[in-house]
């Protein structure tokens, strides 16, 4: 689904005291491959170019060399079938709920009754129903996480990249948005991929069937670790839980 190919990515600073281009590398010789209805979490140091990558999948950034493909076509900007949910969310502080919801589906085209339907499946599945009609402002920050979720989901994408989607979030709050996250994938497997990056070593575990571990700045792949356990809301308080956590922090 997703093929990523030798992956470089270099962020240019204009020129040197000598005249040349200056420039930082964020990511290097990068490879990795998700299969369709897969989700794959990453996770590694702090600026070691995790959000980068992601903005590469997104066709938001043009890779320095390398290729990346989703359904065997290359990325070369945007696509309606990929959504992205940054950690800010960035929803619009004019519009309610709904508006804010059904967004991307108005600038796609407009709504028709099916898009209607599944926004109101979608609303009451996040316990989002009876707060259509809020603005932003007066939305919790558990429930604005929810609404760019929504949001997300409403396109019916194919590939669903989230950047730190539950920063800022208390545990209780954090927990009970991560068991709908896995809820509504699990219902989607079939045509809907995740890739997940999170500083969240736990949340990586418990929403990654798969982990890339990156090495710090400019990102390579440091490993690639399964994690069979994934799937089961109880499988937070399992010891192979624990062990793969341990695992990770030591590669960290």
């Amino acid at each position: 689904m997703i093929e990523v190919e030798g992956l470089q990515l270099a962020y240019q600073f204009g020129r040197g005291q000598r005249g040349g281009e200056r420039s930082q590398e964020a990511i290097a010789e990068l490879s990795l491959r998700v299969e369709r209805g897969e989700s794959l979490a990453i996770i590694g140091p702090s600026g070691c170019g995790k959000t980068s990558l992601l903005y590469v999948l997104a066709g938001i950034r043009r890779p320095t060399a390398g290729s990346v493909r989703i359904a065997g076509e290359e990325v070369r900007g945007p696509r309606r079938d990929v959504a992205l949910i940054l950690q800010d969310i960035g929803l619009l502080p004019w519009k309610t709920v709904w508006k804010n919801v059904v967004l991307g589906l108005e600038l796609n085209g407009g709504l028709d009754q099916a898009h209607l339907a599944r926004v109101e499946a979608i609303l009451k599945e996040l316990g989002l129903a009876e707060l259509r009609g809020r603005y932003p402002a007066q939305l919790s920050g558990g429930q604005k996480k929810r609404v760019g979720l929504a949001r997300a989901l409403a396109v019916e994408p194919e590939v669903l990249l989230m950047d730190e989607p539950l920063a800022f979030l208390d545990e209780q709050t954090k927990e009970e948005i991560q068991d709908s996250i896995l809820q509504l994938w699990q219902e989607r497997k079939e045509r809907l991929t995740m890739v997940l990056v999170t500083h969240d070593i736990e949340e990586a575990v418990f929403l990654g069937e798969r982990i890339a571990v990156l090495t710090p700045r400019p990102a390579r792949m440091k490993a690639l670790l399964e994690n069979p356990g994934m799937g089961a809301v109880e499988y937070r308080r399992s010891p192979e839980f624990y062990e793969l956590v341990r695992r990770l922090r030591e590669l960290l």
